[in-house]
């Protein structure tokens, strides 16, 4: 059995920036969820988003 790797973008409505509580973008090219609030980008892996700080990549 396949499973399926995808993030679904319908997270986005139960998802929030853990360090300012803000909306968050998905970038479907990177595979992250973008919060501009806090300029960091967190990573989806396997369709899962990794919601730690010490895991996202800071933003310029």
């Amino acid at each position: 059995m396949k499973q399926n790797s995808r993030f679904d973008p319908k997270m986005l409505e139960f998802l929030v920036c853990p360090v300012t509580h803000a909306v968050l973008r998905h970038d479907a090219e990177r595979q992250e969820l973008i919060s501009k609030a806090a300029h960091l980008a967190f990573p989806i892996r396997n369709g899962i988003p990794v919601m730690l700080v010490d895991e996202a990549r800071q933003l310029d």
